[in-house]
């Protein structure tokens, strides 16, 4: 049985490794990011596995297994509430605390000025040194717990950052083991091996809020600029750390902000730092990324298109998969495409069909990698899921 289980693997891993290169493998993986659905289909709400990882990673091996899928993140429900506890940390919302049980976390961004976690007037001190102003500055500010330097220490900072800091040793101990259970039991992938953000997504969605960088882009565009500039190797450098150290599994950018802004916009803020990451980890360390584009970034694929050969797998969710396929899928590997809501109001029918479709199109000559247009949540249909597995199986085989 071990052995049959490792065979399965060994196919898989080939499968997953030949498309993520834009290649032909024997057929189209099935490799999806899914969050809630994991946990509904496993039977349990979405405040037991935000609460326990371990029923969070039995979701994803149940799924895998039931599903036939080649390769999947080993939990998509990021967010341990545990560790979010253990700070304090205020931007997340979680099922069973804030939310009701079935509703999955939630993300807060800072709404205004007086609630920005960074200041307009702090672009120096990130700039001069990043990590200094995170541990000083950023991390009391995010934080119910943690008190900033010069402040009367107490029990509950104290507690925070040891606390915190071994629910992080744990967590992140817990999903080789996962990992392992997922190939020996599933015979699955584990799909990701680290994530990095763009520099300027990291501004936008942590520090200044997309309210607050929206004006910084014309208050003081300089500052923005080098702000970015000068988190880009701290990123990087998460990303390799974090990398597969034999290259086969890719990392992962989720690209946010960069579609809502302007061509002027764009190529100052947001494409050159995250274009210097993409190539030193492809041409310097030959790592991979899948280009997860949340939201339709179709009208920046001519900038995509700059990007080395097969550095990247580009990931469609709400742009024109078949467009996507026109105007890079020469270069690059394509996932996704299969829409949500779909998969979410559609039937088996519909889903074997759409997926018909992408198959016979975008993955007519390899390279193409089945999975939703966007993270997989509880709103899935079961049956449609299943849809997706048997057309994959039935015309995805070359």
């Amino acid at each position: 049985m071990a052995e049959d289980m490792d065979k399965l693997y060994s196919e898989r891993l080939e499968r997953y490794i030949t498309a993520n290169r834009n290649e032909k493998p024997d057929r189209v993986p099935i490799r999806p990011f899914a969050a809630e659905f994991t946990s509904k289909y496993a039977g349990f709400t979405s405040q037991e596995v935000t609460h326990d990882f371990e029923k969070a990673f039995e979701a994803v091996r149940k799924c895998a297994k039931d599903f036939s899928w080649d390769a999947t993140v080993v939990n998509m429900i990021y967010v341990w509430s545990g560790l979010v506890d253990h700070f304090g940390q205020k931007y997340y919302k979680i099922p069973g605390i804030e939310l009701d049980p079935n509703v999955g976390f939630q993300y807060f961004e800072p709404a205004d000025e007086e609630g920005a976690f960074m200041k307009e007037d702090e672009y120096d001190e990130l700039i001069d040194s990043p990590t200094e102003f995170l541990t000083n500055v950023w991390m009391p500010r995010i934080s119910n717990n943690i008190v900033a330097p010069g402040q009367p220490n107490t029990y509950r900072n104290n507690m925070a950052w040891l606390k915190g800091g071994l629910s992080l040793m744990a967590y992140g101990g817990a999903i080789g083991g996962a990992n392992e259970k997922l190939k020996s039991e599933c015979g699955t992938v584990s799909c990701i091996s680290g994530p990095i953000k763009a520099p300027f997504d990291i501004l936008a969605d942590k520090l200044r809020g997309f309210r607050q960088v929206s004006l910084d882009v014309y208050r003081q565009p300089d500052k923005v600029q080098k702000a970015c500039e000068a988190l880009m190797p701290y990123l990087y450098m998460n990303a390799k750390v974090a990398s597969d150290p034999s290259k086969q599994v890719p990392v992962s950018v989720w690209l946010h902000r960069g579609t809502m802004f302007s061509k002027d916009m764009y190529e100052r803020f947001f494409w050159p730092t995250l274009k210097e990451i993409i190539i030193k980890l492809w041409k310097e360390d030959g790592i991979q990324t899948i280009w997860y584009a949340e939201g339709n970034w179709d009208k920046w694929l001519k900038y995509t298109a700059q990007l080395p050969e097969k550095s990247i797998i580009y990931h469609s969710d709400k742009g024109d998969i078949f467009e996507v396929h026109k105007q890079v899928g020469e270069k690059f590997a394509i996932s996704g495409g299969i829409p949500n809501d779909l998969l979410a109001f559609g039937t088996p029918q519909e889903v074997r069909e759409y997926c018909k479709k992408v198959i016979q199109t975008v993955g007519k000559d390899g390279g193409y990698l089945m999975d939703a247009s966007a993270i997989i949540q509880s709103d899935a249909k079961i049956e449609n899921m299943r849809a997706m597995t048997e057309a994959t199986l039935e015309y995805g085989v070359y």
